[in-house]
């Protein structure tokens, strides 16, 4: 039995408007991988011409959680059908083309997407797993798509393609929500400053605690001289500071310190004998 489906919002404006068309798919594995991968990126609008084996178990399975994108599918005999409703009608490509095309790249395409939002339907197509689309099928799309792959290995899993512009198709439209700036899903999480991080950054007086605490330490293990200190804790102070430490990660280089200060007092003790205070991090 395949994974029931877990609960979406579909959160896009794009859920219904966008739709992802499946050219002739040969391993039904690939569409469950496709609507998972819209379902990630709030999604569900699959459309596919003629797969070789749908619904079947393998693609429900691959699906992993997304059977509802699977459930709404939509299964048709053809190209023109899959499309005949739409108003704009993009295809993926990795060939060039001896008569020039209009071509964007994934970003691009996702910012003309985006365009057309109440204005009709948008058709997103991808082909065949082992040679793409046709030059008959891409010529009945407005705009090509190019994924800029690595040219000396360019071939990329159909479910592969579908994440790329199913990602960029969400990344357009968190960006331009209002207050956007202070999206949590667009925002990177990279210090105590940030909004998101668990702990509190160090205050300036708990850090001074520790470069003191970490000088004692150093020079009672004979690794820091106090009469020729050179640029050792100048450097170490900058290596700290630059790391932006939380509490927590204070109170445990801290806890560390004096694990460090009872050995070198005795020797004959190993810290592993030793009950060790620890700190619930």
């Amino acid at each position: 039995m395949h994974k029931p489906a877990l609960p979406s919002t579909f959160d896009l404006p794009a859920r219904d408007y966008v739709r992802v068309v499946m050219m002739e798919t040969s391993h039904s594995g690939n569409i469950g991988a496709v609507a998972r991968a819209m379902k990630n990126m709030g999604l569900g609008n699959l459309c596919l011409v003629n797969p070789r084996a749908f619904p079947d178990e393998t693609s429900y399975a691959r699906a992993a959680g997304a059977s509802d994108v699977l459930d709404r599918a939509r299964v048709v005999s053809s190209l023109d059908e899959a499309i005949e409703d739409c108003v704009l009608v993009m295809g993926t490509s990795a060939r060039g083309r001896k008569v020039p095309w209009p071509v964007m790249s994934p970003t691009d395409a996702a910012r003309q997407v985006g365009d057309y939002h109440g204005k009709g339907e948008v058709a997103v197509v991808f082909g065949r797993e082992n040679n793409g689309l046709s030059n008959e099928e891409l010529q009945r799309c407005h705009v090509h798509i190019h994924i800029p792959t690595n040219p000396d290995y360019s071939s990329l899993n159909v479910a592969m393609a579908v994440q790329v512009m199913c990602y960029e198709i969400r990344m357009e439209y968190l960006r331009g929500l209002e207050n956007s700036d202070s999206n949590p899903q667009l925002k990177a999480i990279n210090s105590p400053e940030d909004p998101g991080w668990d702990v509190p950054p160090a205050t300036v007086s708990e850090l001074e605690g520790f470069f003191s605490h970490l000088e004692d330490t150093l020079a009672g293990i004979d690794f820091h001289r106090r009469d020729n200190p050179r640029q050792l804790m100048t450097r170490l102070r900058r290596l700290y500071q630059r790391a932006r430490p939380d509490q927590m990660e204070v109170n445990i280089l801290r806890g560390i310190l004096t694990a460090v200060q009872k050995s070198a007092s005795d020797p004959s003790a190993g810290v592993s004998s030793k009950k060790q205070d620890q700190t619930d991090v």
